[in-house]
Parts: C-alpha cells; structure tokens; sequence
C-alpha cells in the first residue's frame, strides 16, 4: 500500500486503485457528482486505469469469474451504479439548497464559477446535456446540482442519468482494459507501464472542449 505524500497522489488513479481498490473506486465515482467538492477527483482517468487493473480488482475483492470481459462488465455495472447514485444526490441536493448555493462564497472546495458555466451548458443543451456532461470533467460534478436547482422532471433526469452513467462506464472501463489488451498483443507494449503518459493524454483530451469552449465564448462577448 502507497503512503499519501501530496496533494498530487489525489489526482493520480493508480493511487486510489492501490490504496482502497474496488470500494474507493465507487466511493470516489460517486464523489465526484453526489459531493460537489469532488470536482477535482480523477473521474476519467480513474476509469480507463481501472478498466486496465480491472481482473486484477475483482479478483481481489470477490473471485475472478475467469473471463475478462465478465470481470470488466461486472466493475464497469457497480461503477455505473455509483454514479448513478451520485447523480441523484447531487439533483436532490440541487433541488434543496435551490439559490442558496449562487449566494454562497467562494472557498478552496466550492467555486461559484463551475456552477454557472454547468447551467450554461445545461441551458444550451437541455436534458441531453445530464448524458453529455458525463465525459466533461467538472461540469458532471455540477449538472445534476443546476439539473435539481431549475427542478428538472424527476423521471427524465433519471432516465438520462442511467444513459449516461453506463455510456461513461463501460466505454473507458472497457477501453482501458482492451487498448491494454491490443498494445500488448500487438506492440508488446503493456500500458501499465506507461500510466502517466496515458492519464495526461486523457486530461487534454476530456478538458480540451471546455478550453476551447472558453476561448470562443471569450470572442462571442468581446464582438
């Protein structure tokens, strides 16, 4: 087991994998959208890695049914349920808390910005936008807020809720584990090995439409 040395061990996948494994891997899914202080959790990244390390987890905490594809849908299903759940928490706390939280100050935990860019993307988006914000670091952890503040039909939420966990799941979940599974038969190359490269390449590429949402929404306002 790895010790906590930095803040930056809470950025990295691998971390939450080797110290709390299957449990942590949920409980962190479910932070990153049922707590809305769990923006800055690696949800992503914590997906493709786990879907590398997914026999190897299962096989720790309950017994490897002996096919990868079983043992991958299996972690890739309690996932999907985790964020699920997550999604819920964060709708009925949405719908709670209603204003309070566009009066609230900004602290090292709560950034009062990320709520209004995830209600402008929910306006420009409608109900698609609670299936689309699962692969948009951030905005997933403050769409089902904003979905509950502007009580959003509880029924509909739900049913894009559920789309949107099991597309975000079993796609990096699966695409860990079989891009771990094609590099290594083909290339000989084990992308275990090469994590750090791999989590950098998923962060520019899951951040890289909220940048360029910024710049172009920069030019929209100065013309």
């Amino acid at each position: 087991m790895d010790h906590f040395e930095s803040w930056k061990d809470l950025l990295n996948p691998q971390f939450y994998i080797d110290n709390g494994g299957f449990w942590l891997i949920l409980f962190i899914i479910f932070a990153e959208t049922g707590l809305f202080v769990g923006f800055f959790l690696p949800g992503d990244s914590l997906l493709f890695v786990s879907g590398i390390f997914a026999v190897n987890i299962i096989s720790e905490t309950f017994t490897s049914t002996g096919s990868d594809f079983l043992d991958t849908a299996i972690l890739a299903t309690c996932v999907s349920v985790a964020a699920i759940i997550g999604n819920e928490v964060g709708y009925f706390f949405g719908l709670k808390t209603g204003p309070i939280l566009y009066e609230k100050k900004d602290s090292f935990l709560f950034k009062k910005k990320y709520l209004f860019k995830a209600h402008d993307f929910f306006e420009e988006h409608g109900n698609v936008a609670v299936i689309m914000a699962r692969f948009l670091p951030i905005v997933r952890t403050f769409i089902p807020i904003v979905a509950g503040i502007v009580k959003m039909d509880k029924k509909k939420f739900f049913v894009d809720n559920v789309i949107g966990a099991f597309l975000w799941s079993f796609i990096l979940i699966f695409a860990g584990h079989y891009l771990n599974e094609l590099f290594k038969n083909q290339f000989g190359i084990d992308l275990k090995a090469h994590l750090e490269i791999i989590i950098l390449i998923i962060v520019l590429v899951t951040t890289l439409p909220i940048i360029i949402k910024f710049f172009t929404g920069k030019k929209e306002i100065k013309s």
